[in-house]
């Protein structure tokens, strides 16, 4: 089974205990006879990320396939793992985000969901704004650069 696309974002608020909804545009997009497990974990900029299960599977094999007798694929298990926490849904669609990892993404109240290739990153709302303001100056410069070479034959 591949792992379905999810799109949109969305701004929602914790509750006094630390709970996220998620919304039920997202939850619409998750496979169907998904079990709402997920892994939350650090981004690589100062976001978190919500991988369903089966994605985190998936990511965890490259990981785990990595030789470990290199220091820089050890100290990039490392630090791809620390923090990583299996949560689940509760009945009235909440994840509960861990303290420590909210701290690491600035997280207090307002944030900001944006899913794209599988997953969920989960932003701070302020983060998340600045993020946004920062675009290239030339995002077509930048399409270029990306994709100029997608599926094409480089000698």
């Amino acid at each position: 089974m591949g792992i379905k696309q999810l799109l949109g974002e969305y701004e929602c608020k914790l509750d006094a205990k630390g709970r996220l909804r998620i919304p039920s545009g997202l939850i619409n997009q998750l496979a169907e006879g998904t079990n709402q497990k997920f892994v939350i974990n650090r981004g690589f900029e100062k976001c978190l990320v919500l991988y369903p299960i089966q994605l985190w599977k998936q990511i965890s094999a490259e990981i785990d396939a990595l030789n470990i007798y290199n220091k820089k694929n050890r100290d990039f298990a490392r630090y791809f793992y620390r923090g990583a926490q299996e949560v689940e849904m509760d009945s009235a669609d909440r994840i509960l985000l861990p303290k420590r990892l909210m701290e690491y993404a600035g997280i207090e109240k307002e944030v900001v969901l944006s899913a794209y290739n599988g997953r969920i990153e989960i932003w701070a709302g302020s983060e998340y704004n600045a993020l946004i303001e920062d675009e290239p100056v030339d995002f077509s410069d930048l399409a270029g650069e990306v994709l100029g070479k997608v599926n094409q034959n480089e000698s």
